[in-house]
């Protein structure tokens, strides 16, 4: 029959174990940061490994926001916030830039898809006084539009 001690000590050892299994409140921001960056943590894991990524480089910033935002909810949501507005302006970000871009984070949106007309390569313009649809030609003439409007093609613009 096993003792007291023993049984005491594989408990401590399961608890221990769990604990280990299930991430930190600054890991979880850590990661949240790297899957915005559209990393998994099968990724992450291995490019820490590899070195592509020195993980104990981001626990600092993060244990920052985590202070700043006062949970990891509000600190998820502040990271996934500036990168969407990052991408969408093609920048790169970092968790600092969520501390730079921390007092405007109500008015950080992404950048809004413009879509532009074109009519058979060429570019459209619409004329609000003469409420007419004009396709600019090569030469820069303005040639007024005569087809179905579901004949205009629209692009986005980048």
């Amino acid at each position: 029959m096993p003792k007291k001690k023993e049984i005491k000590k594989k408990v401590l050892k399961k608890k221990a174990k769990k604990l280990s299994l299930k991430e930190t409140y600054i890991q979880e921001i850590v990661n949240h940061y790297f899957y915005t960056k559209g990393l998994s943590l099968k990724e992450i894991k291995n490019d820490a490994k590899k070195k592509k990524i020195i993980y104990s480089r981001f626990t600092r910033p993060a244990k920052q926001l985590l202070e700043l935002a006062g949970s990891v909810k509000k600190a998820k949501i502040a990271i996934s916030k500036v990168a969407d507005w990052a991408k969408s302006r093609k920048l790169d970000y970092a968790i600092e830039t969520v501390f730079k871009k921390w007092l405007e984070l109500d008015r950080l949106k992404p950048k809004e898809i413009t879509k532009k007309p074109y009519y058979r390569g060429d570019p459209m313009i619409w004329s609000e006084a003469k409420k007419k649809w004009y396709v600019i030609d090569d030469n820069g003439d303005w040639l007024e539009y005569a087809d179905k409007e579901s004949k205009i093609e629209w692009r986005i613009i980048k």
